[in-house]
């Protein structure tokens, strides 16, 4: 398993390749559909530092409140693709080096990552309360009243957080080929069908 610390550098993100197994340690922010349009909408100056090298994670928590500090119950990956219309800008806007949720995302992406040495990485879904024991400290969260609890962005100290490149900095996408595997199998069995 490759150890990245956030903030990453371009050279250690276009080091990583499809398939790469890494264990993430440093500060993200988690965001979801309201996080990217307000990101694209308005100077997000409050997550900006944070994200310049740093990672965003497709999550809506689960949380609840310990005296003072906010504590990560739940920490599973959201569905990507919903934020395929933003994610290419907000990685050249931002400086972003990673994006992680599940699913994949699309070319426009891709072609992001490619241009600006970022990669996408998959977190397991189905291990929510595993991967919130990545989670060691909640430094602060923005947009809470806005945007409620799933959608807010929450500032997070992870340690190991366990996840796995299918989108790199050089143009390959573990989906795209999935995709292509399947479809081309898939027209096969109709052919075999229909003869």
């Amino acid at each position: 398993m490759i150890e990245l610390n956030l903030p990453a550098s371009e050279e250690a993100i276009r080091a990583l390749k499809v398939g790469d197994e890494v264990a993430i340690s440093g500060v993200m922010i988690t965001a979801r559909d309201a996080a990217h349009k307000y990101m694209i909408e308005q100077d997000a100056t409050e997550v900006a530092e944070v994200l310049k090298g740093g990672m965003i994670y497709h999550c809506g928590p689960i949380v609840k409140k310990e005296g003072d500090e906010w504590i990560f119950v739940a920490a599973g990956p959201t569905t990507s693709k919903r934020e395929e219309p933003y994610e290419a800008d907000i990685i050249a806007r931002y400086g972003v080096r990673g994006v992680i949720g599940k699913g994949g995302m699309g070319p426009k992406t891709l072609a992001a990552c490619k241009e600006n040495g970022a990669v996408y990485l998959h977190a397991i879904g189905g291990l929510a309360v595993i991967l919130a024991r990545s989670v060691k400290k909640v430094r602060t969260v923005h947009k809470l009243e806005e945007f409620g609890p799933p959608e807010a962005m929450w500032e997070i100290e992870i340690d190991h957080f366990p996840a796995v490149v299918t989108m790199d900095s050089h143009g390959n996408s573990l989906h795209a080929e999935v995709l292509e595997s399947s479809t081309a199998k898939a027209e096969n069995i109709l052919e075999g069908l229909s003869n």
